[in-house]
């Protein structure tokens, strides 16, 4: 597979995830749907990727999340704290991420963007509602 659209990427998730994480991915996809500027279909043809991207007048197009087709997530939070100079933004995602996960993401322990298996992130339907409620605000405050 080179490329990459909604329809592939929900039948490779289907295809290679058990059924829960590719819930979780279906409800992370219907947010990018309602709630990014821009959703990246990533090509590749080993596995595909889905960017949640955000338009800022201050910074560009930043990309929130990225998910894959392997049923894994990456925050990118190293890559938005290289663009984003208004620390308290930052700080608020990385507190949101922090409480809901259980994962240090200071600027010392997290020094790079890696990618977290779905299963260990998310283990109810609670916490993917809470992750797209955090994506939702960070959303609106990028766009003030």
């Amino acid at each position: 597979m080179s490329k990459w659209d909604k329809n592939t990427f929900i039948k490779a998730t289907k295809d290679s995830c058990e059924s829960h994480i590719s819930n979780i991915v279906l409800d992370l996809v219907k947010c990018a749907e309602t709630g990014a500027d821009i959703v990246q279909w990533g090509r590749g043809t080993g596995y595909g990727t889905m960017r949640f991207k955000c338009k800022t007048d201050d910074y560009g197009v930043l990309a929130l999340f990225e998910i894959t087709t392997k049923g894994q997530i990456n925050f990118l939070l190293n890559a938005l704290r290289a663009k984003v100079r208004k620390k308290e933004i930052l700080r608020d995602y990385q507190l949101k991420l922090e409480s809901n996960f259980m994962i240090d993401f200071d600027e010392d322990g997290y020094t790079s963007d890696i990618y977290h298996d779905l299963e260990e992130i998310f283990t109810i339907k609670q916490e993917v509602d809470k992750f797209i409620c955090t994506i939702q605000g960070i959303t609106d405050r990028l766009h003030q």
